[in-house]
């Protein structure tokens, strides 16, 4: 018995016949199909000058937090990012040289020690001064006998002869000890002058200082600035927080020269510092001055 082949239910293609293709896969759904794996683009690199920037501005920060909480009695030369406000290159800053706070008496605390409840300068106030910039003349009539400026001398600021009575019965009444003064003019004309008075007390320091000066200017005008007003625009952190600073810009319009003026207290010692130019007075000098006696006397 001959075996018969075996079948299938499949369709057997004609000869010579192809076989229909395929429909082509639909395309894929933007919205729902999955995203190629593309590698992901490279972050892009920061600009330079914004890493810059950003140092910078971290190493003024640090600078200020190390003369906040340090008890190292001693300050170095101001770098132009270590004051707000006054970081450009091209501000106007005078150079300084090498600051330190002189050494103080063996055995005797800073002026804001825990142990030193009045507040005094131990150290020598002469030395306390803040030294000319480079490049600047010294105004050797401010050094006074000893380098100790006679009272009337500091007096002769002031325009009113009246005035002049008036703050000298003040400095009397309040036991004014002695004033220290430095002065210098720099290439372009600008004038300076620093004067500290120093007391017994921060406390009769105080009272003093609440006679001299008010907000919007002070009590008792100098030669040159009748009239004055608050200088708003500088930089309330540029001051040391043991310090009280008033400081003030002669009104529009100005005399022959424009003047500048500043009051300070710290502890038992009361600072002046006056710049003045013909025409007009930068404000940056004056306020990176104001900031480093400031410094110096904190």
């Amino acid at each position: 018995m001959t075996e018969q082949p075996q079948t299938t239910d499949a369709p057997v293609e004609p000869a010579g016949q192809r076989a229909p293709e395929p429909p082509p896969a639909p395309a894929p759904d933007p919205f729902t199909a999955p995203a190629p794996d593309v590698p992901p683009a490279a972050a892009p690199r920061k600009d330079r000058r914004v890493l810059r920037a950003a140092l910078r501005w971290t190493a003024a920060v640090t600078v200020f937090a190390a003369l906040g909480v340090g008890s190292a009695y001693g300050i170095t030369r101001a770098d132009r990012t270590d004051l707000p406000g006054l970081a450009t290159a091209s501000d106007g800053r005078w150079a300084y040289p090498e600051i330190e706070r002189p050494p103080l008496p063996s055995g005797s605390p800073g002026p804001f020690d825990s142990g030193n409840p009045v507040n005094a300068h131990y150290a020598d106030l002469r030395a306390l001064l803040l030294p000319a910039p480079e490049g600047a003349r010294d105004d050797e009539a401010l050094r006074g006998a000893d380098g100790w400026l006679p009272t009337k001398d500091l007096l002769a600021l002031y325009a009113a002869e009246a005035d002049q009575e008036e703050v000298g019965q003040l400095l009397t009444d309040h036991g004014l000890r002695h004033v220290a003064a430095r002065g210098w003019t720099t290439a372009d004309g600008t004038r300076t002058r620093i004067y500290l008075m120093q007391f017994g007390t921060a406390a009769v320091v105080d009272e003093l200082f609440g006679a001299l000066v008010q907000y919007d200017s002070p009590v008792y005008a100098l030669d040159g600035a009748a009239e004055t007003a608050n200088e708003d625009d500088y930089p309330a952190s540029a001051v040391p927080a043991q310090v009280t600073r008033y400081a003030y810009d002669e009104a529009e319009p100005y005399g022959p020269e424009q003047v500048r003026q500043a009051y300070v207290q710290a502890g038992d010692v009361i600072g002046l510092v006056v710049q003045s130019r013909k025409g007009t007075a930068a404000a940056v000098p004056f306020q990176q001055t104001v900031t480093l006696q400031s410094e110096l006397l904190a």
